[in-house]
């Protein structure tokens, strides 16, 4: 075991110095402004500072005063240093990727009271020196040694930081014409506002006009750019949006303020429907803090008890979308209960069909395994410990549940013990058709609105026609 130990008043010389050396990384700012609330955009915004004085993101001046506390509190004094005050000036900046090297050399000894005062250097890698001054401290009288602690690890993660990347990797693609299925209260108009805003859609919102132009007074906004289509009730609003879709007046659907099946009967109807010989099948795509990785789970929203006629094209849809969005060859687990075939669990029968339908060529795309327990899809070690050996286990892209009533609970696990955020969209008919839910935050809205985009416009180079 480590052990931090401190040197007492009467131990300590003049001239005895300490020191420590430290590489500034971006987590280090990204922390220290967390801790302190400084948010200034010199810190922690690229863009803004590029502008600004140094042209670079650098770090608070204070952070360098942290450091000497550092070497104050575990070095020279060490434990049972009582910190009494300091004078800095800051000299130049530190930046990402600077080494520094911080001394402390003891300038003063107070018998009286115990009073310490230390000289304070900061210098850079170039020999620079980027800060100054003095600390006074009051020096333990006690010898103290005592077992170091061990803190924990700090993992940081912007929320929807991946949703942010996949908005930005897409940005030049033209906003799609999108019917917003009745946007009557303040949520579902929000969405589709802020998609137009961000030049992701062009909405035309189709629903009770005196209820839309409501929502939109309460959340004062002004809808005169954007076309209305007035119609009695939901119902109505879901058959004029799915005929809009059908005669290609829109690119894609947007779910307002009504019940998924409601907005699904439209499009399966004969008459204006827009399903194809595909079955439709709706996919999360998921932004989960400490997965590197987009995570797609499907299907958790349209298909209560798939066949294995219906899963087959329910992979095939999570596949498409995957490589759309530049996962090429994506990893796809078949989730169950266990990772043996057994006749007892139809979902292992037909998890082990898919990867041989896979084999054979009749699911494109994508490497396909299962069935898996879903502690042998996330980790690679718990996999390795059953002695399953697979392309999939630990890093998979794509999770296939067995019905929706398992889909809807990971996904729900994620969303509320894993803080994960999901976009979601519908494939498989003939336009994509964007889902959202009232708890979704604004960016995973405009991510589920870029998926839509990023399909159409996908579709649209695959026919060699310039969007």
């Amino acid at each position: 075991m480590k052990y931090i130990v401190n040197k007492t008043f009467d131990e300590i010389k003049i001239g005895e110095s300490a020191q420590l050396v430290h590489t500034l990384t971006k987590k280090d700012i990204e922390l220290f402004a967390i801790m302190s609330g400084d948010v200034n955009p010199s810190h922690v915004d690229a863009q803004f500072a590029h502008s600004d004085l140094f042209h670079k993101i650098v770090v608070h001046g204070m952070w360098g005063g942290s450091l000497i506390s550092t070497v104050l509190g575990t070095e020279l004094p060490g434990p049972g240093t009582i910190y009494l005050g300091q004078s800095l000036s800051f000299k130049k900046p530190i930046g990402i990727g600077d080494t520094v090297t911080v001394k402390l050399t003891v300038k003063e000894k107070n018998p009286a009271n115990k009073d310490i005062t230390f000289l304070c250097s900061i210098i850079n890698q170039r020999n620079e020196e980027v800060t100054n001054g003095t600390a006074v401290v009051r020096a333990p009288i006690e010898k103290i040694r005592r077992p170091r602690v061990e803190l924990p690890e700090v993992v940081l993660r912007k929320p929807g930081e991946l949703y942010e990347d996949l908005i930005k990797k897409f940005h030049d693609i033209e906003p799609i014409k999108t019917a917003v299925i009745h946007p009557v209260d303040e949520v579902s108009l929000l969405g589709a506002i802020e998609s137009a805003k961000a030049k992701i859609i062009t909405p035309i919102l189709v629903g009770p006009e005196k209820k839309i132009q409501e929502a939109a007074a309460k959340l004062k906004i002004d809808l005169s750019p954007y076309k209305i289509i007035s119609t009695p009730h939901s119902h109505a609003a879901a058959e004029e949006g799915v005929s809009l879709a059908r005669e290609g007046e829109v690119q894609a659907l947007m779910k307002g303020a009504l019940h998924t099946d409601e907005l699904m009967h439209a499009t399966l109807m004969k008459d204006i429907g827009i399903s194809t010989e595909r079955r439709m099948s709706h996919v999360f795509v998921m932004d989960v803090p400490h997965y590197p990785r987009f995570l797609l789970v499907s299907d958790a929203a349209i298909n209560i008890y798939p066949t294995l006629e219906d899963k087959k094209d329910i992979v095939q849809n999570a596949i498409d979308l995957a490589i759309a969005i530049d996962i090429p060859h994506p990893k796809v687990a078949i989730l169950s209960a266990v990772e043996t075939v057994t006749s007892k669990i139809q979902s292992t029968l037909d998890a082990a069909a898919l990867c041989k339908m896979a084999d054979r060529g009749q699911i494109r795309g994508g490497i396909l395994d299962g069935p898996l327990a879903f502690d042998n899809v996330i980790s690679k070690e718990a996999a390795k410990i059953k002695g399953i050996v697979s392309p999939v286990t630990g890093k998979p892209d794509i999770i296939i549940t067995s019905d929706l009533e398992s889909g809807n609970i990971l996904v729900k696990q994620l969303e509320y013990l894993s803080d994960a955020q999901s976009a979601g969209i519908v494939i498989g008919a003939k336009v994509p058709i964007i889902l959202t839910s009232r708890s979704d935050k604004p960016i995973a809205r405009l991510a589920s609105s870029a998926l839509a985009a990023i399909l159409i416009h996908k579709k649209i180079q695959l026919k060699g026609i310039k969007p």
